[in-house]
């Protein structure tokens, strides 16, 4: 059974960084794109990063800024995002997603879930 298990979530101040971990329960070379999205309270889901099936691809929300990088390990099967300056409205529950055949902002798209890590960013 396909699996997606994120980790690296915390508290962090505003400014600092983290960075989150997913591992996929897929055999390599099957997950295709990945991404990430966030859900704050009262929030919809929203999509911060994919990343295509070899790694040439990625792209980020508008609000990144560059302030986060998606990576992969398709020999591990597993994606990263590296959160740097973190900001109060960072705040969310974080998902890891595979399985899209491109690297699609829609979450739709993606037919394998995590089921989340908590990133909190205080003043």
């Amino acid at each position: 059974q396909v699996q997606l298990v994120e980790s690296g979530g915390g508290l962090v101040q505003a400014g600092g960084s983290l960075t989150l971990s997913c591992t996929a329960s897929i055999r390599t070379g099957t997950s295709i794109a990945m991404g990430w999205f966030r859900q704050a309270p009262r929030k919809e889901r929203e999509f911060v990063a994919t990343i295509s099936e070899n790694g040439g691809i990625t792209n980020y929300a508008t609000f990144v800024k560059g302030r986060f990088i998606i990576s992969r390990d398709d020999a591990k099967n597993t994606v990263s995002l590296q959160l740097n300056s973190l900001q109060d409205e960072d705040t969310a529950l974080y998902f890891c997603a595979a399985g899209a055949e491109t690297p699609t902002p829609r979450h739709g798209a993606y037919k394998y879930w995590g089921q989340g890590t908590q990133v909190t960013v205080s003043s």
